[in-house]
């Protein structure tokens, strides 16, 4: 008889950047907080619920993009935690292949230890840098790209500039979608520039988030979907997107790009 896989259980440990904390919810699903950051929430019975809006909008993105859920769709997701976003994206496109790169080589172990993720080749979790992986992949062999990593709350500059969005270009299929996960203040200076950076190197951008975040009234997380090719930008998805516990708006084209305001993030800047 096989050996019982050890199942999740409370408590802070440690890791390779740093600690883990890991608390149950009343509902059955456990939340992970990485350096005192929240990082992931994971319904053990129930892969397909995300309590992290932006995790939500991110999955109905790629599903306006691609709604025939047998597409065999080849997803690299750039910061994985306990791999909630790619567990629901195998799950809803049950012929997809995942990549998720951790950073953390303990978090990662943990992350496998604690959770039913799907086994290689549904989902293989990688550990190193976002972008030395980026840059090792080969061109075009990629239909989603999300980039979702974080060093505490802010996402390492070497994974905002040109130089990588180039390369996450690169490595897309001629019309895949790159997808980052923006946070910022309400002076919304680093989103401004991230999307100023973004549309540099791609012909078309739209943004998801909260109305509020977009008029400089709250922090949080704003959706970046870039491509070559056509967008998620269809009349179900705004309704979707409303519909939500948490209602966001779809900003597109002109204003999406009017959006981008700020300066172009290049490698060699300080």
């Amino acid at each position: 008889m096989a050996a019982s896989r050890p199942g999740p259980e409370s408590g802070t440990f440690d890791i390779s950047t740093g600690t883990a904390e890991l608390r149950a919810d009343r509902d059955g699903g456990w939340l992970l907080a990485v350096n005192g950051v929240q990082s992931s929430h994971i319904d053990p019975d129930r892969p397909e619920l995300l309590d992290f809006e932006y995790m939500r909008q991110a999955v109905a993105a790629v599903e306006d993009r691609w709604p025939d859920r047998d597409e065999p769709l080849r997803v690299l997701h750039l910061g994985a935690a306990a791999c909630a976003l790619p567990r629901a994206l195998a799950h809803g496109y049950p012929q997809s292949r995942h990549v998720a790169v951790e950073v953390d080589a303990e978090l990662a172990r943990l992350s496998r230890e604690w959770f039913d993720l799907p086994r290689a080749p549904r989902l293989r979790i990688r550990v190193g840098d976002a972008r030395e992986v980026v840059e090792s992949l080969r061109e075009g062999t990629r239909d989603v790209v999300i980039r979702d990593a974080f060093a505490s709350s802010v996402t390492p500059r070497h994974l905002m500039t040109a130089e990588f969005t180039e390369s996450v270009r690169r490595v897309l299929t001629a019309d895949g979608l790159y997808i980052a996960n923006c946070g910022d203040r309400r002076d919304l200076v680093s989103a401004r520039s991230e999307v100023a950076t973004i549309a540099s190197v791609f012909t078309r951008v739209a943004l998801i988030a909260d109305p509020s975040m977009f008029k400089g009234r709250r922090s949080g997380n704003i959706i970046v979907i870039a491509s070559d090719g056509p967008l998620p930008d269809s009349p179900a998805l705004e309704r979707r997107l409303r519909a939500d516990p948490e209602p966001a708006r779809l900003l597109s084209g002109a204003d999406a790009r009017a959006f981008g305001s700020g300066t172009v993030l290049r490698d060699g800047d300080a």
